[in-house]
């Protein structure tokens, strides 16, 4: 299902309109926005996401720092972290005055920290305070509120976590359906389930994102009882016709490190499904481009390296990649700029050393 609305003046790339069927998922310590604005290089349709912002760092911090992006990033939404309906509203209206054409409540994070926050994954288990966050937020403002969770929440350790998450009983359906039932009662429309439980506590976060099974027919599920609630899958998407199948049921799917290790499959995807089917972007074209955005950028005094550290993936599973990383690794702390320009002119050439 395709919600397409207009963002604004062609001047700073708003004439395009979302599609939100492919989108890239909220990374912490990935997606921010020099990121962002790479990823965007490889097509115009995919919705992006921030990292998770807390509510509390945007009202007692430095908010223009926070939630400062380029307009050639847009569409991009803003993820929210937080418990409290009253400041997540004040958050989300701050977030829509910066231009955000989404705001998303984060309910799936299973960090310690996040966890310790009180908000993340565990706010599973309080469907009725995530349904008053929601519509307090979506009383703020004009912009859709979204949710982002997973199929279920476990606080346990050792064998009892591991066969709790082997599982998906009766009791972890009702207890998935009170929460989506309670969200939507509160006006959201759409909802991205990563399919897979969340374990606190017991597992990392990288574990969590590998060792809780994928349980997509638990996400179909949902959509078929909700029919018209707009449901996005999330979780070990990466290959194209792959998410061609999982588009004949759902409305949206999310990719998370596959986009961020193998960007070019934004590529792919909007060759598939964008609005628009542009050839593909040369390696010399992205690194110009790169290149300028990183002058302007360490001129107000950005760090080239948090600019370069996102731009590792650009030759992903090619001949030479190895190359190229050390090429921009060694070559940021040495030549600054210029090693983008010249990593570029040798993909221009097709020299083997950036290829």
């Amino acid at each position: 299902m395709e919600d397409v609305i207009n963002i604004g003046s062609s001047a700073d790339n708003s004439s395009a309109t979302i599609d939100r069927r492919i989108a890239v998922a909220p990374m912490m310590d990935w997606t921010d926005r020099h990121c962002r604005y790479f990823l965007r290089g490889f097509g115009p349709s995919a919705l992006l996401y921030t990292e998770m912002i807390t509510a509390e760092a945007l009202l007692r911090g430095d908010t223009h720092r926070l939630l400062h992006f380029d307009p050639a990033e847009q569409p991009v939404a803003l993820q929210l972290g937080g418990s409290d309906p009253a400041r997540l509203a004040a958050a989300a209206r701050l977030g829509a005055e910066a231009g955000y054409v989404e705001i998303n409540l984060n309910c799936g994070c299973p960090s310690d920290r996040v966890h310790a926050g009180a908000f993340g994954a565990c706010l599973m288990r309080e469907p009725q305070r995530v349904a008053e966050c929601v519509s307090a937020m979506r009383a703020a403002v004009a912009v859709p509120v979204t949710v982002k969770m997973r199929i279920g929440v476990i606080d346990d350790r050792g064998a009892a976590a591991r066969a709790r998450v082997a599982a998906f009983d009766e009791s972890d359906e009702l207890a998935l359906h009170d929460f989506i039932g309670a969200v939507a009662a509160a006006g959201c429309q759409r909802i991205v389930v990563h399919a897979r439980k969340a374990v606190l506590g017991g597992l990392s976060p990288a574990e969590n994102r590998s060792v809780p099974p994928l349980r997509y027919e638990v996400v179909r599920e949902i959509k078929r009882r909700w029919p018209g609630l707009q449901v996005v899958l999330n979780g070990g998407l990466s290959e194209v016709d792959a998410i061609a199948q999982c588009l004949r049921w759902c409305d949206g799917v999310m990719v998370g490190r596959e986009a961020y290790h193998r960007p070019y499959v934004l590529w792919e995807l909007e060759q598939r499904f964008g609005q628009t089917h542009l050839p593909r972007p040369g390696e010399a074209e992205l690194l110009l481009r790169m290149a300028r955005y990183a002058e302007a950028q360490v001129a107000r005094g950005e760090s080239l390296a948090n600019i370069v550290r996102h731009m590792l993936g650009l030759y992903a599973s090619r001949n030479g990649a190895r190359n190229y990383r050390r090429l921009l690794s060694e070559g940021c702390r040495g030549d600054g700029i210029a090693v983008l320009y010249r990593a570029a002119e040798r993909a221009a050439a097709d020299q083997p050393e950036a290829a």
